[in-house]
């Protein structure tokens, strides 16, 4: 890169590499850190490291044009977004350990006028923790920084679109960081961006996920209540759905991802008492996956008893949702593991179509696992599964509605 960068991005994973891409296509020169030098190697090649369709040709464009380079330390630039993982440590608090590391990696960089922001899902008062952090090592700057707060909102598999046409909440320690932060996403935004402070800001995409985590743990709930029911819980949800005012979600095999799995968590760990039903959402949807593994025991003793042998399984589906390679808190993966914790020389299919390796994995075909196995799982509902023949006498535990799709 010959000019010196508008934007530093710090994080180049599932959002922050789209992020940069995109802002990249719209000829602003972008800085883009990654602590990984295989990810910086790669994208410097202009290929890409994760699955996101159209992101492909968004990187190579942006680097073949010379818009974007990575590297896996920051230089000085005028926008410098913080785009890390924000996890969460043991009995589920939020770890910001990431975003105060980005966040001391460009201290340095940071002069009058600038605009820092952070885009990583967070507690509420990380904005403000980390504006205290930048002034109390550079003092100099306070009052003349712009600081501020902007979650994503986008979809995986849908990431390049959504990014551009959806809406934004963005909210600046004061009201000249919102107006810096609005007229920076405004270059290459079409959304409408909606202006707030940082707290509201940043309690606004917990809550968001936070809704959602909660209404698909209504579904699950049902799903368990028809097991036992003996009904059929997606007969079930279509035929309520018909209500005009009545949306239940589907049912899975649990919640996975690096957002609706997690966020609600950075809620209940600061206002214990006042979460109640966030906090049971989050503990029912842990269940289900606990309560799938079991199901998978259960059919395999009784397929034991009945056949007089052990039976081939095939696990179908590790990724937290269909048709993406992201496993990061999935539940499908959950289940395998504890599947296989319980294994006693049986034969094990793992299928996930959307990644060549796994490092605990053996992968299998997916066609060949339905064909070999006796007993078949479905865990994600991946496009490749839903034109499956599966055999009459093969035992199917559908968690994710496969079969009625």
């Amino acid at each position: 890169m010959n000019k010196k960068p508008s934007v530093v991005m710090v994080g180049l994973g599932y959002i922050g590499l789209p992020t940069a891409a995109l802002i990249a296509q719209n000829r602003i020169y972008v800085h883009g850190v990654d602590v990984n030098p295989k990810v910086v190697d790669t994208i410097n090649a202009g290929e890409i490291h994760i699955i996101e369709p159209e992101l492909d040709e968004a990187v190579s464009e942006a680097v073949n044009n010379g818009y974007l380079r990575a590297a896996t330390e920051p230089v000085e630039g005028d926008n410098y977004l913080i785009v890390v993982p924000t996890p969460f440590k043991d009995k589920n608090e939020p770890d910001i350990s990431f975003v105060e590391a980005a966040t001391r990696a460009v201290l340095p960089l940071l002069k009058k006028g600038d605009l820092y922001i952070i885009e990583s899902t967070s507690p509420v008062g990380t904005t403000e923790k980390m504006m205290e952090l930048i002034y109390s090592e550079r003092p100099e700057l306070k009052g003349n920084l712009n600081i501020a707060y902007c979650p994503e909102r986008v979809l995986p598999g849908n990431v390049m679109y959504e990014l551009v046409h959806n809406d934004r909440v963005i909210g600046g320690i004061d009201s000249a960081s919102t107006e810096k932060a609005v007229a920076f996403y405004q270059q290459f935004i079409k959304g409408e961006l909606h202006k707030t402070n940082a707290r509201t800001a940043e309690m606004c995409k917990l809550v968001e996920n936070s809704s959602r985590d909660v209404q698909i743990a209504f579904a699950n709930e049902l799903s368990l209540i028809c097991d036992k029911a003996d009904i059929n819980v997606w007969e079930l949800i279509d035929l309520a759905n018909k209500h005009p005012r009545v949306n239940i979600l589907q049912p899975g095999c649990g919640v996975g991802g690096h957002c609706i799995a997690v966020d609600p968590y950075f809620i209940v760990a600061d206002y214990p008492m006042e979460s109640q039903i966030i906090g049971k959402a989050r503990e029912i949807n842990n269940y289900k996956s606990f309560w799938c593994a079991e199901k998978v025991k259960n059919a395999k003793l009784e397929f034991q008893l009945k056949h007089g042998r052990k039976p081939s399984i095939a696990i179908m589906g590790l990724a937290f949702k269909p048709d993406i390679d992201d496993l990061r808190e999935s539940p499908a993966k959950y289940i395998a593991q504890k599947v296989l914790q319980n294994a006693n020389n049986e034969e094990y299919y793992i299928v996930e179509p959307n990644i060549e390796t796994h490092s605990v994995f053996k992968l299998t075909n997916y066609q060949e696992a339905a064909k070999k196995a006796d007993i078949v799982v479905f865990l994600v509902a991946h496009k490749e599964f839903k034109t499956l023949s599966v055999s009459k006498d093969t035992v199917i535990l559908d968690f994710c509605g496969i079969l009625n799709k």
